[in-house]
């Protein structure tokens, strides 16, 4: 399939007005494939003479085409390009008729059968440039116009779409016709789902996942509907612009690629978000937040819609600020902003270090496939920080005067980042222009180091930059509790301008000084060297988790950074994670510790002893949850237990068991959890996967099982994996997903050693022939990590060179050499000391 370049969608832009889609798809005529007509209004604008210029379409069969009444021949059909020629100035008329593929990749028209009782959904996802997989359009941001659809589907089912649908008869249905919309908005979603609906300030509500699912989504579905009625009310506060559209329906759906889209009035989700074993807390803040992100995004993103995907951090960044601060203002969670710092912020950091970060707001974003490759921690995280920086620099007063301003402005239109920053400029008097110069335009992480100097018994504070942003930065000045030798007491937070232009008195030395405290900017960290002593001894005295998450992260970059061993990183856990309390640090510093500290940073000679510490750490917490009061904590604790055994007896005897020795009782997560571990020890086989497949045989357990037979240690059981991934094709985006997650395993070096060489043969194949999101799927989830050795980087080089990876898979496979390569410097800066 072509690429999109700007230039062509420029010169469209300037040729055409579209108008009017009527679309009318057919979801009866089988399991393949279903049938798409199109009636595309357009103007060719008056100041143009005949014009040639093409819509796309990526069918199965192109069965017909009239242009204004005139058969076109559908041979002249060039990849996903229909070539429009000789067009007059004035009105027009495109009519297409054509057959297309249902997806299993999660692109164009999703089709998924639920193993647990047979029924069958879809679902669309035109994101980028996939509207052309189910109709015939003008596929591009900023030509908006209105939709129409009608859908004819099986009886029993039900159509939801971006307007409210209205059922015919006989399987027909019809939804309202849309405010002007761009294409990759539109969105269809179909199937006998179970709904649980509501109204609220006069606009139907509804919540939808497939029903075997029903059970979990009726326990869950107060909280979910308190929190979008929370979220819908403060964003009517924060908003002059009412919510643009006639209803709000949110659909969980399965196999989706992403956490969830935006499409106007009907959101779809990853129907993961519908829980169906125990969860914590802190991921029911993440549903949160995702539901509080996607509503934030009716208004920046599809009332105003980006011109181009170079500006795609307008709709994300915007989105992921404004979820996380909503979240925090509207529902009942308390803190959204440690789980961004410890999650959501380390993913930006580790994008800007390496060799393909780009600006947040990129000049030079040629094609589609490029575009595609700047939704990532860039322009979801750290845009997020910039604007969290923003605001304390600006005042949230100021800040969204210009959001009103803008929307005013570019409502049911398009807008640059030139406009988004003129409407900042028009409410304040600070040169926000210069602002997004710095901040914008710029690659990179910068860091903070603190220089102290004393004159008599008081310090001046000097902040050290390296890196080219201006920061506003407070900075936590800590003491020793007196009465409490492991806590630390809050003395005052005072602001600093960075750079300064004077030392900063602070009074008398803190036992601990946080540069950044409270995570307003975007930067890492350093200590001077009294608080560097003071974070190994009383890390968990810090009063506040936000604090507490600015310092472990500066911990995580300093052992990427090769300043900091990695058995000092262990040992700090090992001594504060008893003590912490909130769920996301937890959960995070555990991540950490386990996938990259000892998986990658260690050698596999030291990785036991890690995995040992770990144990005891997960053990710690197991004993201190024994009387139920902390849950969550509990099934963090166990999971990380699981993740980590070096033995199978203790994880297979709760299994056999059905519980862990004071709770939890082992839910289908859990099981196949601990099943995938025992896999990896060798200590179950095909015959005990098989059973418990059959105990549960819902999607999730049809996953449990592809991952645990991938982490077999039999050769046979690999090879089996090896061909479903890169030969068969048939498998689905989350089966190949857990297939990959299943097979690379550091306890299996040498069982895996041959498929190293022949990932970086196989690969480019895979993701030429499958597509984005496979090819997506196999630079990350597929890629050997865990060989930490100079012939991987050699192989995975050589690769990139002379193997010409599709643009997807060549940026995955950049980022994870990149990583590998930090992998082999950390090692060899231990090796060093």
């Amino acid at each position: 399939m072509s690429v999109l370049t700007r230039d062509e969608a420029q010169t469209r832009a300037q040729l055409l007005d579209v108008h009017h889609y009527t679309i009318d798809l057919d979801l009866t005529t089988g399991d393949e494939t279903f049938d798409s007509r199109a009636v595309i209004r357009f103007t060719v604008r008056p100041d143009s003479t005949t014009v040639d210029t093409f819509v796309e379409i990526k069918p199965a069969e192109l069965r017909s085409v009239t242009l204004d009444g005139q058969p076109l021949d559908p041979e002249t059909l060039d990849q996903d390009r229909l070539p429009l020629k000789d067009l007059t100035p004035g009105e027009h008329e495109l009519r297409v008729e054509a057959t297309m593929r249902y997806s299993r990749t999660g692109e164009g028209m999703h089709r998924f059968t639920d193993p647990t009782d047979g029924e069958t959904y879809v679902y669309t996802q035109l994101f980028m440039e996939d509207v052309q997989r189910v109709f015939a359009a003008f596929d591009q941001p900023d030509l908006k116009a209105v939709f129409e659809l009608t859908v004819k589907a099986p009886q029993g089912w039900t159509v939801l779409a971006n307007g409210i649908t209205e059922h015919l008869g006989d399987g027909r249905w019809q939804a309202a016709p849309t405010p002007p919309l761009s294409t990759y908005l539109v969105a269809v979603a179909a199937g006998p789902f179970h709904s649980v609906r509501t109204e609220h300030r006069g606009l139907p509500f509804g919540i939808h996942c497939r029903r075997s699912l029903a059970p979990h989504l009726d326990a869950d579905a107060d909280e979910i509907l308190d929190v979008t009625r929370a979220c819908f009310d403060r964003y009517h506060e924060k908003f002059d612009e009412p919510y643009p559209f006639d209803s709000y329906d949110q659909a969980f759906v399965p196999e989706f690629n992403a956490g969830a889209m935006e499409n106007p009035g009907l959101v779809t989700f990853a129907d993961k978000f519908v829980y169906r074993s125990a969860v914590t807390d802190t991921e029911r803040q993440t549903r949160a937040m995702v539901i509080a992100h996607e509503m934030a995004h009716m208004w920046f993103g599809d009332l105003v819609t980006l011109k181009w995907w170079d500006d795609i951090w307008l709709n994300e960044s915007f989105a992921e600020f404004m979820g996380y601060q909503t979240t925090l203002e509207a529902t009942r969670f308390t803190e959204p902003w440690v789980e961004f710092g410890v999650v959501r912020k380390s993913w930006g950091y580790d994008a800007d270090q390496r060799p393909t970060t780009h600006p947040v707001a990129p000049e030079a974003v040629d094609d589609t496939a490029a575009a595609l490759l700047n939704f990532d921690g860039i322009s979801y995280a750290k845009g997020a920080s910039a604007l969290r920086q923003l605001v304390a620099w600006l005042g949230e007063k100021d800040f969204l005067a210009g959001i009103n301003t803008h929307f005013a402005r570019h409502k049911f239109a398009n807008a640059t980042l030139a406009d988004f920053i003129d409407s900042l400029a028009a409410n304040t008097e600070r040169d926000v222009h210069a602002w997004a110069d710095a901040w914008l335009r710029t690659t990179g992480v910068d860091t903070l180091t603190p220089r102290l100097t004393t004159d008599g018994a008081t310090c001046a504070l000097t902040v050290e930059r390296t890196g080219s942003r201006p920061h506003r930065v407070s900075v936590g000045l800590y003491d020793q509790d007196l009465a409490d030798e492991g806590r630390l007491t809050l003395r005052e937070r005072i602001d600093v301008d960075v750079p300064q232009t004077d030392p900063k008195p602070i009074g008398k030395r803190p036992s601990l000084l946080v540069l950044n405290d409270g995570d307003l900017t975007y930067t890492k960290i350093r200590f001077d060297p009294e608080s560097f002593q003071a974070v190994r001894t009383s890390l968990s005295g810090l009063p506040d988790p936000l604090t507490r998450t600015v310092v472990w992260n500066a911990l995580r970059d300093a052992v990427r950074d090769g300043e900091l061993p990695p058995a000092a990183y262990l040992d700090t856990a090992r001594t504060h994670l008893p003590h912490e309390t909130d769920l996301a640090l937890v959960q995070g510093v555990l991540a950490f510790a386990a996938t990259q500290v000892a998986d990658r940073y260690l050698s596999p000679e030291e990785r036991p002893a890690a995995l040992a510490t770990l144990t005891a750490l997960c053990r710690d917490l197991i004993r201190r949850t024994e009387d139920g009061d902390n849950p969550g904590l509990r099934l963090i604790a166990v999971r990380h237990y699981i993740d980590v055994a070096a033995h199978p007896d203790t994880i297979a005897a709760w299994l056999a068991d059905g519980t862990v020795p004071g709770g939890p009782e082992l839910d289908p997560e859990l099981r196949w959890r601990i099943l995938g571990r025992l896999a990896v020890l060798g200590a179950t086989d095909e015959t005990t996967i098989a059973a418990e497949l059959e105990r549960d045989p819902s999607a999730s357990g049809q996953e449990g099982a592809a991952r645990c037979r991938a982490a077999l240690p039999d050769p046979e059981a690999k090879r089996r994996a090896w061909e479903a991934m890169f030969t068969d094709d048939t498998l689905s985006n989350y089966l190949f997903a857990a297939t990959a997650q299943g097979f690379w395993q550091p306890e299996q070096a040498d069982l895996v050693r041959e498929y190293v060489p022949r990932y970086y043969q196989d690969a480019p194949a895979l993701a030429a022939r499958r597509g984005p999101a496979i090819a997506i799927a196999t630079g990350r989830l597929a890629f050997p990590a865990h060989a930490v050795d100079a012939e991987n980087l050699r192989l995975g080089e050589a690769c990139l060179r002379d193997a010409d990876p599709v643009t997807a898979l060549r940026r995955k496979l950049a980022d994870e050499l990149d990583d590998l390569a930090r992998a082999l410097r950390v090692r060899q800066a231990q090796d060093r000391s």
